[in-house]
């Protein structure tokens, strides 16, 4: 699709997008499951706010705010007793729903101390998450649908990574498919081509194609998504579609003539700190698994190899791109790609201003 035939979103470099906070009314991960072992608990956080997320005796997760009401202390530092969780100081005792229900020494009959917020909690596709909004909105909001996690066709690697740049900057590297030079030395040369453009109501996504114009395909490449060598009798080319489904992000690959995905990667972007400088990056990446049962554990290591390889080329440019942002104050990007214009019209639209 030509790129005269897409209308840049009006506006969509203002308000500076690297000063909108991502919303914090949507469910994010801040743990993975095989993190929090029964009867512990670990300091997690969104946005700045420290957060302690709780698996009990049973084996219930719950979430709230990480100090104790009595002095302030952490509570991730504290003892899971049951169901309850016991701050390290004091011992001082709180329930799932962050009520004090226990002081030791507090003589009978008097009222108990206020307690600490809670946060809406649940489990899924191994991941831990919290709904850090307005707790009355939380049965509302969407929840990710990941029908390729837990599919026996798939085997799923679990991507975790710390990063140092605004949330942003990750959403526009995975949709703007024109970087593909910056992995010239992992991939050798491919050219993008942009084929089309839809968008709704707090989503856009975007469909590629590529060609090989040198070097020879990386072998873990090769394994993940196919030789590449032409069209069977469905899709007429490879193809990749992108979306931003805010604040989550996909990428899917199509081969050549099947209909099933050979590549469905789901990403979500958490901010550690207050300025949102940082973020965790969680991630699931599912590959289809090949004809030969087993063959999938032996490529395994080559897939691991290539797609670690390729993060980090992107974290080192996203991370440049925020050092560049920091000295100049000011988002001073010449963005000419109406695809990148209207997903930052989208991140700046459900975003919140982030305090000055």
């Amino acid at each position: 699709m030509p790129l005269a035939g897409i209308r840049p979103a009006p506006g969509a470099n203002r308000p500076d997008l690297r000063k909108t906070g991502i919303h914090p009314d949507h469910w994010y991960p801040l743990a993975w499951s095989r993190e929090l072992r029964r009867g512990t608990a670990i300091g997690a956080g969104f946005a700045g706010e420290p957060i302690v997320v709780v698996r009990t005796a049973s084996g219930a997760v719950f979430a709230l705010e990480d100090r104790c009401a009595h002095r302030q202390v952490p509570l991730h530092a504290g003892v899971v007793a049951g169901e309850l969780l016991q701050c390290c100081y004091h011992r001082w005792t709180y329930d799932a729903t962050g009520a004090c229900v226990n002081v030791p020494y507090l003589d009978a009959g008097r009222n108990l101390p206020n307690g600490v917020r809670r946060y809406p909690c649940r489990e899924a596709f191994g991941l831990v998450f919290v709904f850090p909004g307005e707790e009355a909105k939380a049965a509302a909001a969407p929840f990710p649908d990941l029908p390729a996690d837990g599919d026996p066709r798939y085997k799923t690697r679990r991507l975790d990574r710390r990063v140092a740049c605004h949330y942003s900057f990750m959403h526009e590297n995975l949709m703007d498919m024109n970087h593909q030079f910056l992995h010239r030395r992992s991939m050798g040369r491919i050219a993008t081509e942009f084929l089309e453009l839809r968008e709704g109501d707090g989503w856009i996504e975007g469909d590629y194609t590529f060609s090989r114009t040198r070097g020879r395909q990386p072998i873990g490449e090769r394994f993940m998504i196919g030789n590449r060598r032409g069209a069977g009798a469905g899709r007429p080319h490879d193809l990749m579609t992108i979306r931003t489904d805010y604040p989550y992000q996909s990428l899917r690959f199509w081969r050549a003539g099947h209909d099933e995905p050979a590549l469905d990667l789901w990403n979500v972007y958490v901010p550690l700190d207050r300025a949102q400088r940082t973020n965790r990056t969680f991630g699931l990446m599912n590959i289809r698994r090949p004809a030969v049962p087993g063959l999938i554990h032996v490529l395994w290591p080559f897939i691991g190899w290539f797609t670690d390889g390729i993060f980090a080329e992107d974290r080192w440019i996203v991370e440049e791109e925020q050092k560049a942002f920091d000295r100049q104050g000011a988002d001073a990007n010449q963005e000419i790609f109406p695809v990148i214009q209207r997903l930052r019209s989208l991140l700046i639209g459900h975003g919140v201003p982030l305090a000055s």
